[in-house]
């Protein structure tokens, strides 16, 4: 039986090394607050600091050879059990998150438990069946290529989905045989410590899966330390940049980079409108704008804005309504993530209305007096050089443009340092697939936008990241290619 026994009223506060619950070496402490109404939750959460952090690389190391050498069906039903218990106690761990994340439970914090236990499930499935390659030994030698899992390797993972990343990073990993060390955001650190139990329990051995909780300066050291061999970030750009270049002064280790969006939509007159509006809508409200492919910039042509206009604005008033408390059920969207993001996102709001960067269409209000709520809002007629045009805002906010023509309208979507994600709406599929073609960006939709499937590559182009998550990708990424040369004429 599993000994999970979290709440909020019985919160995991110590960090998970080597298959146990071990204090934090490091005396500084974080504080975390509930965005619905910023009160304290916890102002002893730990902080690795480098003496946890090299105690838990210290584990991984002991455990790899054994790790890597574990038959590939044994790895499989571990991961496998693993995400059944993710399944199981999905509900407990929603709840350690949204306290501290604020994301409802029936519109993000079931999507997220889901989406971790299926990647788990995926990568699981791949254990035997990772392939290497053969080459022909006409000129003489037999040419193997296999995967070598990396060793040591680290998942800094985002706060907008604390759960949902644990399957996209830990999945691939653990698949190849690695051995991987978790750290999650300093603002949702709950759901992770909350997996020891899991781990034990899913048959996971000492130092192959830990935890260590801590803000910027433990991820620091993750991505510094010379023995660990490959970290996977989700998060900014500016630290992602940081990150690559800890990367590159240590060890040299592999670098995976999920950074930030700007993702266009672009809708033309020949489209289906209802889809492209509810499609535009739910890509920039879903978790309150807090996605990184997000829709945050709608591109509609001359011929139906103003319809799209008025139903973009009467979706978004409805949306509006079904702000709330993220602890009831009926809830669908809640605050954004705490102070400092609130004040981020009204900041870009307020600057947009000084500036006359566009005409307000809709929201950009506070809404009561408590937590950190605000009101989905639409910018039109935005200003191409406006930061809030340019600038990942990260929160419900959304600029709309129109456009005349289709070669207008790809260098609008095109001008710019992100390429997360794009999206085009049209029922002419030749121009859809050229479009999609055109689209400067790692992932585009037809007829829908912001979504990613398990067996496709997810990440950008430009500086949105380096490297690709999900599918045989993820797998590639968590392994170096290892070259055997047999010479078939020595006797």
């Amino acid at each position: 039986m599993s000994s999970f026994n979290f709440s909020k009223a019985n919160l995991p506060k110590q960090l998970v090394i080597n298959n146990e619950y071990v204090d934090s070496k490091n005396s500084k402490k974080l504080s975390v607050y509930n965005p619905k109404n910023g009160e304290l939750i916890a102002d002893d959460v730990p902080l690795a600091g480098e003496q946890d952090v090299d105690e838990a690389v210290a584990a991984a190391e002991k455990a790899f050879p054994a790790w890597k050498a574990t038959p590939p069906n044994k790895r499989r039903d571990m991961i496998n059990k693993f995400a059944d218990l993710i399944e199981k106690y999905g509900k407990e761990l929603g709840e350690l998150t949204r306290i501290t994340l604020g994301a409802p439970w029936g519109s993000f914090g079931a999507f997220e438990i889901s989406l971790c236990a299926e990647t788990l499930r995926y990568n699981a499935g791949w254990t035997d069946k990772f392939a290497g390659e053969a080459y022909p030994q006409e000129d003489g030698f037999i040419k193997i290529v296999r995967n070598e899992p990396l060793g040591v390797t680290a998942g800094i993972i985002p706060w907008n989905a604390p759960i949902g990343n644990v399957g996209l990073k830990a999945g691939p990993a653990l698949a190849t045989g690695n051995c991987f060390i978790l750290k999650p955001s300093e603002k949702t650190p709950f759901a992770g410590l909350a997996l020891l139990p899991l781990i034990k329990e899913a048959g996971f051995p000492p130092g192959v899966f830990q935890v260590l909780t801590g803000d910027g300066s433990t991820g620091a050291l993750l991505a510094s330390h010379m023995r660990v061999r490959k970290v996977s970030f989700t998060g900014s750009i500016p630290t992602g940049k940081k990150i690559q270049e800890m990367a590159a002064k240590s060890n040299l280790k592999r670098v995976t980079l999920e950074l930030g969006g700007k993702s266009p939509a672009v809708v033309f007159d020949d489209c289906n409108l209802d889809n492209a509006v509810t499609w535009c809508v739910n890509a920039i409200t879903g978790h309150s704008g807090q996605v990184c492919f997000a829709a945050s910039r709608v591109y509609v042509q001359e011929g139906i804005y103003d319809k799209f206009v008025e139903k973009y604005k009467a979706m978004f008033a409805e949306r509006t309504k079904a702000v709330g408390d993220p602890d009831e059920e009926s809830t669908i969207l809640g605050p954004l993530a705490d102070q400092a993001q609130f004040e981020r996102v009204s900041g870009f709001i307020e600057r947009a209305r000084e500036q006359k960067a566009g005409t307000l269409a809709i929201g950009g209000s506070r809404i009561g007096d408590k937590g950190y709520f605000i009101e989905p809002t639409i910018f039109t007629d935005v200003k191409a050089d406006s930061e809030i045009h340019n600038q990942e805002i990260f929160g419900p906010v959304s600029v709309v443009r129109t456009f005349k023509t289709e070669e207008e309208v790809m260098k609008m979507s095109n001008d710019t340092e992100f390429g997360l994600m794009a999206g085009v709406f049209t029922q002419d599929i030749n121009k859809a697939m050229r479009v999609a073609s055109d689209f400067d960006s790692g992932m585009v939709g037809v007829n829908c936008i912001s979504l990613m499937m398990n067996q496709a590559p997810f990440g950008g182009s430009k500086q949105s990241g380096v490297g690709r998550e999900s599918g045989i990708y993820a797998l590639r990424a968590f392994t170096d290619p290892k070259t055997i040369m047999v010479n078939m004429t020595y006797k």
